[in-house]
């Protein structure tokens, strides 16, 4: 399945990234992208919508810990609807310390 992410910005500037198909070295670069894009607005919270996201390799996880630097001090990481297998990579590494793992995120 093809990868896509997308930005959005809600209202109390919360920046949503929607992530779905597989996240790997060859797509990596697009989702960092998306994620500079969402610092620019400054937000106060980044939403990650995962729900889609079917496999996430060694070079997504390098995004995500990218997405935690760049963004201020002080956002939030919200992780929403991980599937198994993405989050099994999340908790093994850690990163699940630093960021929250929902099921749903309500605006």
């Amino acid at each position: 399945m093809a990868f896509t992410a997308t930005l959005k910005i809600i209202e109390d500037n919360i920046a949503e990234i929607t992530l779905s198909g597989e996240l790997d070295g060859s797509t990596a670069s697009d989702f960092k992208d998306k994620v500079e894009e969402a610092a620019a607005t400054n937000p106060k919270t980044l939403v990650l919508m995962m729900h889609n996201l079917e496999f996430m390799a060694s070079a997504g996880l390098r995004v995500l810990i990218f997405a935690k630097q760049k963004m201020a001090e002080g956002v939030d990481i919200y992780m929403v609807g991980v599937q198994e297998l993405v989050k099994e990579t999340i908790t093994k590494t850690g990163f699940d310390q630093s960021v929250y793992l929902v099921d749903e995120y309500n605006i």
